[in-house]
């Protein structure tokens, strides 16, 4: 039957055919591909796989529809979507290296998963991370070059909504300019900008990176961000919303599915092609098996929390809840890998800071009129100008005893994020004018993991980042923090910074420092690896839970294909790593060898 699409009267709004609310609804039982969640992988998922037009795709995710909410399409909003009605608003257990904190921890709870709320950095990772991929596996698919194409053929750089040039922000000739992933540099220029770029040569250890994508991240230079013609650019609106146009596509929203089922055995391996979802915990729950595959896309949190409750984990940990194993995995929900911040800020002598948007109400609702009529102005803007990705020196006194833990010499121990105004997890805004850095530990030897909490499926799994539990870590902030306070004493600063602010102010010794990292440390949600790639074929503990094509080990059917994949945590932003695991993964499934 042919498909409509309903253009309603809103602009921002879209009423598929495809888009199903009920199980009720599902235009057949019998689908190719069954995609478990509809976030940033599974997107893509779905529009690739439906390119083959004899593919019946079905997608199941757990939230809700809205991925064209206005509050998601802002660029600056992206900090109050944290604890919204789309988040799966997760929290950490009492964290031990935070003194016993936990945090909220923020995952996508709408279509187009995390890529709809998160900040839309747009980082790649370094030749060194996927090269180390790589290795790891055994498989050289998964080199930078190997990869490479896929990079080109996501992206699709957009110019800046003020029209100015962006010569020196970015090298253009470095991206794709025709995939569904829209992104842009600087939508308008700050007047920070200039002191950032210019302290760069003006401090030696920071130098400037015309393009952090190219494969060299090191350095510090222009933030690229997934912010196309004013707007986020999520994988719902980049990858699904144009798949839904096809008739071999459907996608359930408000349904969770409970667990992966055990459909046939051949030769002795267990085949898991089935699914069992439900709408509430009270609600009926339903079934289906897909012909193909069952694709796990449901995330870091969730993926590894699913695979537990359908028998595919550590064995003593499942008969602790009674759960059959179907596969002994141990690895399931180990390894986790998280990335810690610290945010930095600085009182200035200006009145000029997007400060300003919080203090004069009349200046806000006149930026987002603006914005509304032409998606320009300050809501345009992602969340931060520019961004650097830095080293610890060779003779840091923290590698006579530990093995540097990068992915190699390209790869950064640590980031600054650049922000011109407050920012800060732990307080509230307290009036004036700020300048805030970042300080990110991006090749954390610290792992977590998830774990069960019940056999509940709408009980959130136990989450536990455990940041700051190694040296190495703990080192990295605290000099970190030193080289943003060597930063902003370049000449460029004079007469614009007046002072540090508040805790950071007073952390002043390696003692003081490391409590006050502690103290007021968050996450930056870049939660992986908590079903990782291995060796294909390799086993036991800590050999990885996925072969290299990412088929889970010891079935038949069953594959995983989002962050929770990654052996290792790129020293990057994980979004674009995430579209670019994706991409390949749609080619491995239907067999295409080139790109």
């Amino acid at each position: 039957m042919l498909r409509l699409v309903v253009v309603l009267a809103s602009l921002m709004s879209l009423s598929f055919a495809g888009l199903l609310t009920s199980p009720d609804q599902l235009s057949t039982s019998e689908y190719d591909y069954i995609i478990v969640g509809g976030g940033t992988a599974g997107s893509v998922l779905a529009n690739r796989l439906s390119e083959d037009e004899d593919s019946k795709i079905l997608v199941i995710e757990a939230g809700s529809s809205d991925f064209r909410n206005l509050a998601i399409e802002g660029p600056q909003n992206a900090p109050r979507l944290i604890n919204s009605q789309f988040d799966w608003n997760f929290t950490t257990v009492n964290v031990s290296g935070l003194n016993g904190r936990s945090l909220p921890y923020e995952r996508g709870f709408v279509l187009g998963g995390s890529s709809s709320i998160n900040f839309m950095a747009y980082t790649r990772g370094s030749r060194d991370d996927f090269d180390r991929w790589a290795n790891v596996t055994g498989d050289d698919q998964w080199t930078w070059d190997s990869l490479h194409p896929y990079m080109l053929k996501l992206e699709r750089f957009t110019r800046a909504t003020d029209g100015h040039d962006p010569t020196g922000e970015l090298n253009v000739s470095l991206h794709g300019t025709t995939g569904p992933v829209g992104f842009s540099a600087a939508n308008m220029l700050l007047p920070t900008d200039d002191r950032v770029i210019n302290a760069t040569s003006q401090v030696d250890g920071f130098p400037f990176n015309l393009d952090y994508n190219s494969g060299d991240t090191l350095g510090i230079g222009w933030f690229q961000a997934t912010v196309a013609d004013g707007s986020r650019t999520s994988s719902a609106k980049a990858y699904l919303a144009p798949s839904l146009f096809r008739p071999n596509v459907d996608v359930l929203v408000h349904t969770l599915v409970t667990r992966v089922v055990q459909t046939d055995t051949q030769d002795g391996v267990p085949v898991l092609k089935g699914v069992e979802f439900a709408q509430s915990a009270g609600s009926q729950v339903s079934s289906l098996n897909a012909t193909r595959e069952v694709i796990l896309s449901a995330g870091a949190v969730k993926t590894p929390q699913i695979l537990m409750l359908s028998g595919i984990g550590d064995n003593a940990t499942l008969a602790e809840f009674g759960i059959e194993t179907i596969v002994d995995s141990p690895d399931v929900g180990q390894n986790l890998q998280d990335q810690p911040l610290v945010t930095n800020q600085f009182t200035v002598n200006s009145t000029d800071t997007l400060d300003v948007m919080r203090m004069n109400t009349t200046f806000a609702a006149e930026q987002q009129a603006l914005w509304n009529s032409s998606r320009t102005g300050i809501l345009s803007l992602a969340p931060s100008s520019q961004v650097g990705w830095l080293r610890l020196p060779d003779n840091s006194s923290i590698f006579q005893n530990i093995t540097d833990p990068s992915a190699g010499p390209t790869s950064a121990h640590y980031e600054f994020i650049f922000t011109d105004g407050f920012v800060s997890f732990v307080s509230e805004f307290p009036g004036g004018n700020f300048f805030t850095i970042f300080a990110v530990v991006v090749s954390p030897t610290s792992r977590g993991n998830i774990t069960l909490n019940s056999t509940d499926p709408f009980d959130a799994p136990i989450i536990n980042p455990n940041f700051y539990d190694t040296e190495f870590d703990i080192f990295t902030i605290r000099e970190a923090i030193k080289a943003a306070r060597t930063f902003m004493a370049a000449p460029s600063w004079d007469g614009w910074i007046e002072d540090e602010f508040g805790a950071f102010k007073a952390a002043v010794t390696d003692e003081q420092i490391e409590q006050y990292a502690r103290n007021t440390s968050d996450t930056i949600n870049h939660v992986s690896c908590t079903a990782s790639m291995g060796k294909t074929g390799s086993t036991g503990r800590g050999s990885g839970v996925l072969n290299s094509d990412l088929t889970v080990k010891g079935t038949i059917g069953l594959r995983v294909v989002d962050a929770s994949a990654f052996p290792f945590i790129p020293a990057a932003h994980t979004q674009v790593p995430v579209y670019i695991l994706a991409e390949r993964a749609s080619d491995i499934i239907r067999n295409i060898t080139s790109v």
